[in-house]
């Protein structure tokens, strides 16, 4: 046997010996029972589609047929980009705590159910700088809605868990502010 095999042979062992090491490190938290930080927090979101303050801004008007009668309709297809405040309390002049970005669109044929898909993104409190993102259906006429925590970034990295949303106010097609009850659980090692 040469010292380069013998040396190659040992590079080999080393290098399968770390990934072994790296895969089972990495999937660790997916075994029932893996360890977790559980983190909670209330939040209000201020949907403003109305006035020069507006933080939601419709950008497809929806063609399909009408899921909510007003002026103007709702319609199934409209799509609605959000860089909603995020407040400690209802009045939108209490303590900002960050933002919520992203879209909402009405997905169902039947119903004004959307899709919602948004980075809630904290400047303020324990978890200033993380972000969340929340993804899920909202049916809007619901008292009491779920959807999924489905990621993050900085505390909330590998993230998981729901948010309980609740409508506080709503203007029908204009504003309103939504409660969001958050519980995310976050893997020990992030």
């Amino acid at each position: 046997m040469s010292a380069a095999w013998l040396e190659q042979r040992s590079v080999y062992y080393l290098v399968s010996s770390v990934a072994v090491a790296l895969m089972l490190s990495a999937s660790w938290q997916w075994l029932p029972g893996a360890p977790s930080q559980p983190a909670r927090m209330r939040l209000f979101m201020h949907d403003v589609l109305t006035g020069p303050g507006a933080t939601a801004v419709v950008v497809v008007n929806g063609t399909g047929p009408v899921v909510l009668g007003g002026e103007p309709p709702l319609r199934f297809g409209q799509v609605v980009m959000i860089d909603d405040s995020l407040t400690e309390g209802a009045s939108p002049a209490s303590r900002p705590l960050g933002r919520a970005q992203g879209f909402y669109a009405f997905a169902s044929m039947h119903g004004p159910a959307l899709l919602l898909c948004m980075n809630v993104v904290l400047t303020a409190g324990p978890y200033s700088g993380s972000t969340f993102t929340v993804f899920g259906r909202d049916n809007i006429v619901e008292p009491l809605r779920e959807l999924s925590v489905v990621g993050g970034t900085g505390r909330f990295r590998m993230a998981t868990g729901y948010v309980l949303w609740r409508t506080s106010s709503w203007e029908v097609h204009n504003n309103a502010v939504l409660e969001l009850d958050v519980f995310i659980y976050i893997p020990a090692h992030a």
